[in-house]
C-alpha cells in the first residue's frame, strides 16, 4: 500500500520517527514536510536525532494567520496526492499541516488515518481543538492514544474505524531518554544541577499572541522557584520582542531563556528537572513518561489522564497556584497510560489490517 505521511511541526516528527521505520518495512511511504516548523532548531535537528527519513517532498509553506496557512498547504499538497495517488494519508496530532492532510485527502477522496484522534480539551478557544474535531470527522481510521480519546469519538457518533493503539510518542520517549541522558549536555550548558530547576515552555497562540496574558506569563514564570531553563520558541520570542517584554524577562534574574533546544536536549532537561511549567500539550505528556510533576499554563487539556493520576496540575496563569503545586510531593504512583512503548507497532498492525480490507473490497 503507498501511504503518503504529512508531518509539519516538532510533536509530528517525534510520532512520524516512531511509525515510518516500521511502517516502511512493509508499505511504500512518502513523507510531506509541510514547513509549519521550517527553522533549524525546530525542524531539522529533529530528523537528525531521531533518524527520521528524510521528507520526500518539502512543500515550504512558512508562517501565515492559520486559514491562509491551511489554505496554502492543501494547495500545495493536492498536486502532490494527485501525483502520487496514495491509498492512505496519515496525518498526526492538531496543527494546521494536520487539517491541510486530512481535508486534501478527503477531498480527493483517499482515506485518511488519523494518528492521535479523539483528543479533546473542549475548548473550542484554541485553534488545535478545531484541527482535532475536523480531522477526525474527515478521517476512515482513527488511531486513539487512550480509551478516553475513543470514548470521545463515540460521544460525537464516530465508531467506525476507531482504534485505541496507545500514543507513538511514548514509544520514541522510551528509545531515546536513556540516549539523552548519556548525550545531552544541556544541563552543564545552562549551568543547573539535577533536580534543582524548573523547565518551562510556552508556545500556545492563546498565552503569547495576548498581550495581556503574555505579561502575565512572564510575571508568572519570573515568580517561580529559580533557576527556571526557558527555550524560548520563535513564535514567542517574536510576541516579547513585540510587547517589549523581553527585556522585563530577561531582567529576571532566576529565568534563564535559551533558543529552541532539539529533542535530546529538551528531554534530557525535562528528566532531571523538579518540574516542568509549560502550555505544550506534547511536553505534558513527557514529563508523565519521565515521572516528573508538570504545571500546565492552562485551564483545561486533552491530555485528562495525566491530571487525574495526580502528575498534572493545571493552573491557568495563576502564579501562587503554580507554587503550592510546584510544592507538593508527586503521587506514589504512576499508571502506564499511553501504550508501554509499543505503539507504532499497533499503529502498523491496524495499517495492515486497512490494507487487507480495501484489497478485499477493491
Amino acid at each position: 500500500m503507498r501511504v503518503v505521511t504529512v508531518v509539519g511541526n516538532r510533536p509530528q516528527f517525534v510520532k512520524a520517527a516512531a511509525v515510518s521505520r516500521r511502517l516502511r518495512e512493509r508499505h511504500e511511504e512518502l513523507l510531506v514536510h509541510t514547513g509549519q516548523h521550517y527553522d533549524d532548531d525546530m525542524s531539522r535537528v529533529f530528523f537528525e536525532e531521531l533518524a527520521l527519513p528524510p521528507a520526500d517532498r518539502e512543500l515550504r509553506v512558512g508562517s501565515a494567520p492559520a486559514p491562509v496557512q491551511t489554505g496554502r498547504m492543501m494547495e500545495a499538497l493536492q498536486p502532490v496526492l494527485a501525483d502520487s495517488r496514495p491509498d492512505l494519508v496519515m496525518v498526526y496530532g492538531d496543527t494546521n499541516s494536520t487539517l491541510a492532510g486530512a481535508l486534501a485527502g478527503a477531498q480527493l477522496h483517499v482515506p485518511v488515518a488519523h494518528v492521535e484522534a479523539g483528543m479533546r480539551s473542549f475548548d473550542r478557544d484554541m485553534p488545535e481543538e478545531l484541527n482535532r474535531v475536523l480531522t477526525d470527522h474527515a478521517s476512515a481510521l482513527l488511531l486513539c492514544s487512550t480509551d478516553t480519546a475513543a470514548g470521545n469519538l463515540r460521544g460525537e457518533g464516530i465508531s467506525d474505524g476507531v482504534r485505541v493503539v496507545g500514543d507513538a510518542m511514548a514509544d520514541v520517549l522510551v528509545e531515546m531518554a536513556p540516549l539523552a541522558r548519556d548525550r545531552s549536555s544541556a544541563l552543564e550548558a545552562t549551568g543547573v544541577e539535577r533536580g534543582a530547576y524548573l523547565l518551562a515552555t510556552v508556545h500556545r497562540a492563546g498565552n503569547v499572541d495576548d498581550p495581556e496574558r503574555l505579561a502575565a506569563v512572564v510575571e508568572l514564570l519570573s515568580a517561580l522557584p529559580a533557576p527556571v531553563v526557558f527555550p524560548v520558541h520563535p513564535r514567542t520570542r517574536a510576541r516579547l520582542e513585540a510587547s517589549g517584554l523581553e527585556a522585563r524577562l530577561e531582567r529576571s534574574s532566576g529565568v534563564r531563556t535559551t533558543p529552541p533546544l532539539g529533542y535530546l536536549d529538551l528531554i534530557a532537561l525535562a528528566a532531571s528537572a523538579r518540574g516542568v511549567v509549560t502550555d505544550s500539550g506534547g511536553l505534558q505528556k513527557e514529563a508523565y513518561l519521565l515521572g516528573v510533576p508538570c504545571v500546565t499554563l492552562r485551564d483545561r487539556t486533552e491530555w485528562v489522564e495525566t491530571v487525574d493520576a495526580g502528575w498534572n496540575t493545571l493552573v491557568d496563569l495563576d502564579a501562587e497556584a503554580a507554587a503550592r503545586a510546584l510544592e507538593r510531593p508527586p503521587p506514589d504512583a504512576r499508571p502506564d497510560l499511553y501504550g508501554g512503548g509499543h505503539a507504532s507497532e499497533r499503529i502498523c498492525a491496524e495499517v495492515d489490517a486497512f490494507a487487507a480490507t480495501a484489497s478485499r473490497l477493491g
